[in-house]
């Protein structure tokens, strides 16, 4: 069974990577899968270019485990020296864009999905291929959670190693603006806003708040976009930046925020206070399990749909989270052999 498994495993991975997936442009590969599951025999839900399949099983005394992983992509960055959406086989590794982050790990769930089914479970089982995650977009999993059946405990599907991340960082993302005055750059008049903005982006690079997190360590702030001017020989009146925040679970985005916008010194907005931090106890069953199989639990500083499920989830799947995002983007086919037998070894009976 589970090297039948495997096998189906890589040839839905290979047909997904051949398919553009971008966030917001999946439905070709949604479509893909949802004909795929059909052939299975299985009767997909479809919502946009969300697809959920819940198990024939189903007991409403039972709690309900989430097996969630996303099919959408970043596009591919200028340093591939493969084509992206051609799935490439080479000394073990599958070559392509999404196989790391990540297709590895939605294969390896759905199809844990198939077995875990085959047999009676102590819960309920949904599996969730959703989209727009890259993007953390509204149309994703956060359209899909109200529609569920309340879900005890959910799986994320994101490279781990199939180690089992306890804990996740936030993100806020921050605009803020400098003003200056425009004047001729020849001559000795205006204000430079870029001039301006330098002490306040030095302020950004040098912020720490007091609570540091075992897990996730100091809360992050990184400068990641500047913009200012029109012409060389215009003094320019405004410089506009982004700041990247990553929060460590110990504050809110909104407190990370209040204290932000008191103590910067230039305008500053938050696009969102939606994507907190998520934490999982020690005690779960399932970390329990994870931690008897030896597996070594550890803060994730990367963000997954995690931060929008208002229930328990442990975030873990095949691959390493170094290569996502990357050119020539691979995923060793052994991970994905090793991350099926694994999620059955961790979820096969277990108790919630």
């Amino acid at each position: 069974m589970l090297d039948t498994s495997y096998y189906n495993a890589v040839d839905l991975l290979k047909q997904l990577i051949s398919i553009p997936s971008f966030s917001r442009e999946e439905t070709a590969a949604a479509d893909l899968l949802e004909n795929y599951l059909i052939k299975e025999h299985f009767h997909p839900y479809r919502k946009g270019n969300n697809l959920r399949l819940l198990s024939s099983r189903w007991n409403e005394n039972r709690p309900t485990l989430l097996l969630n992983s996303h099919i959408d992509t970043v596009k591919p960055v200028s340093g591939w020296t493969k084509d992206p959406f051609f799935p490439l086989e080479e000394d073990g590794k599958l070559y392509g864009l999404g196989s790391n982050d990540a297709g590895a790990s939605l294969v390896s769930l759905l199809h844990t999905f198939f077995i875990l089914t085959e047999k009676e479970q102590p819960y309920n089982l949904i599996f969730l291929a959703s989209c727009e995650e890259e993007i953390a977009g509204k149309g994703g999993v956060e359209s899909v959670l109200p529609e569920l059946p309340p879900v005890s405990l959910a799986v994320v599907g994101e490279p781990t190693g199939m180690q089992p991340a306890i804990a996740e960082r936030g993100l806020m993302v921050l605009d803020g603006v400098v003003r200056g005055k425009s004047g001729h750059a020849a001559r000795n008049e205006g204000e430079n806003a870029i001039y301006k903005a330098l002490p306040v982006i030095d302020w950004f690079k040098n912020l720490r708040f007091p609570l540091e997190s075992d897990l996730l360590g100091p809360v992050k702030t990184t400068v990641t976009l500047i913009q200012a001017g029109t012409q060389h020989n215009v003094i320019p009146d405004s410089c506009h930046f982004t700041v990247d925040v990553r929060n460590n679970g110990l504050y809110t985005n909104e407190q990370l925020f209040e204290e932000i916008a008191a103590h910067c010194g230039c305008e500053i907005n938050a696009r969102s206070f939606r994507l907190n931090s998520s934490h999982i106890s020690r005690d779960n069953a399932l970390v329990r399990r994870a931690e008897s199989l030896g597996l070594k639990p550890f803060g994730s500083p990367t963000l997954s749909d995690q931060a929008l499920m208002p229930f328990p989830s442990l975030k873990i799947g095949p691959g390493n989270s170094a290569r996502s995002h990357t050119a020539d983007e691979f995923i060793r086919l052994t991970e994905i052999r090793e991350g099926i037998a694994l999620y059955v070894q961790l979820l096969n009976g277990l108790v919630l």
